[in-house]
């Protein structure tokens, strides 16, 4: 039962990555336009490597193979994307601020379980 549900939980957080970068490439313009709207620079090349970088890590999750790197690509993609993206100190509208401070925190909720999943012993169960 212990294989199955680190299975299950590594193909939920995983693919949470991996569907994103994903959709770095679905929805680009959208992304890179809300990139420009944050005054992140070079809006096109940082949407493009962003969604790579989802990619690559999330899958490495997903598979099992080489978990720690996918894990820490994540933690350190969060701890930079974070206060970037989801600076809800710097938004006056309430609504806005709202959901620029649910994202921040979940951000935060995802950064500590990819941390705490560098603890998992490898090799991961059913992995490359």
């Amino acid at each position: 039962m212990t294989e199955i549900l680190v299975l299950a939980g590594r193909l939920l957080f995983g693919g949470l990555f991996v569907y994103n970068g994903v959709n770095h490439f679905r929805n680009y313009v959208a992304v890179r336009g809300y990139c420009a709207y944050k005054h992140i620079p070079m809006p096109g090349a940082s949407t493009i490597v962003s969604g790579v970088w989802l990619l690559v890590a999330g899958s490495s999750v997903v598979v099992g193979f080489r978990p720690e790197a996918g894990l820490v690509l994540i933690a350190l993609f969060l701890l930079v994307v974070t206060p970037l993206i989801h600076d809800f100190w710097n938004i006056a509208d309430p609504g806005q601020r709202l959901g620029e401070m649910v994202n921040f925190t979940k951000n935060a909720a995802l950064m500590g379980a990819a941390l705490m999943m560098l603890l998992l012993p490898r090799p991961w169960p059913y992995s490359l």
